[in-house]
């Protein structure tokens, strides 16, 4: 038996990439997983792959779709762990975003956090019992030229998961951010399939020389595995003397002490 064991695991945004391989992860501890979709159909096919013990849908970028994925998570009684991981990115020039990009970037990538975490956090506090894991990214505090919509939005998680974390002062609830670097997942393959156009080159050349040209300061010089940030999520939901922290699994891209 892990500390995990029969703990209540929700992961938002869990049909693929690093929620999907966190929600495996947890399945494998023995967690009681609730993997989430925007869609039903989605939700569905991602509890029979990952063997969750539930499944919730809706879309946590307005008040009304959050809502009805917290009417539904009350049939699993309260959640002990919470990790926010939906959310969008994509590469765009800063120069023709408009105004309408931005607020659909923090409404889908902070403000479903927020929502969530508004939610269920007190609960955590009254039973003295909870883990709140924000997925953010490296670009937090190394905002991307090419994505400075998406980084504002992981800089602002950032900000709100230290916040909160101090509201659990003397008590057993923790909340915690991870920064996961360049990973290998289906939407980074989307993600470099657009930065190649806005490059006008090959995929394939893109892929050989971006750590040489884009990331010179990984350490790794390589793309982090979905399996390896999931380990980071474990570790962040199992040590209780972590809170308040923000913990880096970026292969060292971020050249600081």
């Amino acid at each position: 038996m892990t500390q995990l064991d029969k703990q209540t695991v929700f992961v938002s945004g869990s049909t693929k990439g690093i929620g999907k391989a966190i929600a495996s992860k947890f399945v494998a501890e023995g967690s009681n997983v609730i993997v989430h979709s925007r869609s039903e159909s989605g939700a569905g096919q991602a509890q029979k792959e990952v063997g969750a013990g539930g499944a919730v849908w809706g879309d946590l970028a307005n008040p009304e779709g959050t809502n009805q994925v917290l009417e539904q998570l009350k049939a699993f009684g309260p959640v002990e762990v919470l990790i926010n991981n939906a959310g969008i990115f994509s590469v765009e020039d800063f120069f023709e975003l408009e105004d309408d990009i931005w607020l659909d970037y923090f409404q889908t990538n902070v403000m479903s956090m927020v929502r969530l975490c508004r939610a269920l956090m007190p609960t955590m506090l009254e039973r003295n019992l909870g883990v709140i894991i924000n997925v953010a990214s490296e670009a937090a505090v190394k905002p991307l030229p090419q994505m400075i919509h998406y980084s504002m939005t992981k800089t602002a998680m950032l900000s709100i998961s230290r916040g909160l974390a101090e509201l659990t002062k003397g008590t057993a609830v923790r909340v915690n951010s991870l920064l996961p670097g360049p990973t290998w997942t289906d939407g980074v393959e989307s993600y470099f399939d657009g930065l190649a156009k806005q490059e006008g080159r090959p995929l394939q050349e893109v892929l050989d020389s971006y750590f040489k040209e884009h990331e010179p300061t990984s350490l790794i010089q390589r793309f982090a595995t979905v399996e390896e940030v999931s380990g980071a999520a474990l570790f962040l939901s199992q040590n209780s003397a972590v809170n308040g922290s923000s913990l880096r699994v970026e292969g060292g891209i971020i050249r600081s002490i």
